[in-house]
């Protein structure tokens, strides 16, 4: 791909023209400004690598699903390699046209909020999530999504792959691989939709997130459509239109946080929490003191709210119920490993050891009881509802 000059002055007017002639043969001067912002995607999609040697930069396939006036919005996708260990990777695009040339941001970063605000192609259904403020959310202990799993609540699908990378075996493990139930692909959280290529759908949510989905046949084809959490995106398949490699239908299934995946492990999705392994591949995920390792089959159980958490007895039966922050309370009975618990608020109490550490924090649930914070899945290192 050549390096285009950059525009100036009349970009906006040509950009106009290319809006009126959908449908029709494009001028010269339409092509040229479809070149010129192309051009432009492409040099910041590739980054350091368009500095390389032609051979060696990946094909790219830049899509202006829209324009008005000075505007484009569409999506930037950098080809893979048909072969293991490589998945394409590909950013949704917002574009104005001013002097100094094309200012463009891609979904997560700070400048992409600010023009999908101001950006007449955006729907206002679309820009309650675009423009959510990136912040690293799981980096300051905040690990809930309110995701489920990508397929039906109340199936049981087989994690056939643990967390990986998007693209194999590099960190950070993005991804996991899902096969099974009804083959039926499903948004985990509500958000706006778009077609990356052929078997692939973004989904992006609120808070930050969104998530990816690939190998998919029977996609979906959307370009910002407002989808609710399990709305259908597709089926499992094979499909590598832009690249990688698929052996047996399934659903590469990945996380990204502002503009790039992140780390999978930790975060609940589904009410399971994810978990590394020795290596790529390997790994797997807990509810309560259930673990499920690669090649075991997981349970929907549907998205774990924000102010809810999964009991985990740390390998006992079940955790007693208090009439206070302590065990000095009386016992108000007890709750099941892996039940689901709905927080009211917080205080310090008698202090105790589970899978994750040691903590003083007791959480009141919404029946009045009290339980120790050691024994609960929350995604949060701290209280999730504020103090009693």
């Amino acid at each position: 791909m050549r390096h285009g000059r950059r525009l100036v002055g009349g970009a906006a007017a040509a950009l106009l023209m290319v809006t009126s002639l959908i449908g029709a043969a494009p001028s010269a001067a339409a092509a040229a400004v479809t070149s010129e912002l192309t051009a432009a995607v492409t040099a910041k999609l590739l980054g350091p690598a368009e500095l390389s040697t032609a051979d060696a930069r990946p094909d790219t396939r830049i899509t202006v699903s829209r324009t008005s006036g000075r505007w484009a919005f569409g999506t930037a996708v950098a080809l893979a390699p048909r072969q293991e260990d490589a998945h394409p990777t590909g950013s949704i695009f917002i574009a104005r046209s001013e002097p100094a040339g094309w200012r463009i941001a891609f979904d997560g970063e700070a400048a992409f909020g600010e023009l999908a605000a101001e950006s007449p192609l955006v729907t206002a259904a679309e820009r309650n999530v675009l423009t959510t403020t990136p912040a690293p959310m799981y980096a300051g202990g905040d690990y809930r999504t309110g995701m489920a799993l990508p397929f039906g609540v109340g199936q049981t699908w087989t994690l056939t792959s643990g967390p990986h990378g998007w693209g194999g075996s590099e960190s950070p493990y993005s991804s996991v691989d899902l096969a099974g139930g009804d083959q039926v692909v499903r948004a985990a959280r509500a958000g706006a939709a778009y077609t990356m290529c052929q078997g692939w759908i973004r989904v992006i949510h609120d808070r930050g997130y969104s998530t990816d989905y690939y190998h998919l046949w029977n996609s979906i084809s959307v370009n910002g459509a407002s989808v609710g959490q399990g709305a259908a995106l597709g089926n499992t398949g094979t499909d590598v239109t832009c690249g990688g490699a698929a052996y047996g239908r399934h659903v590469h299934f990945g996380l990204r946080q502002n503009s790039a995946y992140v780390p999978i492990a930790g975060h609940d999705i589904g009410k399971w929490v994810l978990a590394n392994g020795a290596a790529a591949y390997q790994g797997g995920a807990r509810h309560g003191s259930a673990w499920a390792g690669a090649g075991a089959g997981l349970y929907n159980y549907g998205a774990l709210g924000f102010n809810q958490g999964v009991v985990d007895a740390n390998g006992g039966g079940s955790l007693t119920r208090r009439a206070g922050p302590g065990t000095g309370y009386g016992s108000l009975g007890s709750v099941a490993d892996g039940a689901t618990v709905t927080i009211s608020c917080s205080a310090n109490g008698t202090s105790h050891t589970g899978r994750y550490g040691t903590t003083a924090l007791w959480n009141r649930l919404s029946d009045g009881s009290w339980v120790s914070d050691a024994y609960l899945s929350t995604g949060v290192n701290g209280p999730i509802n504020g103090w009693c």
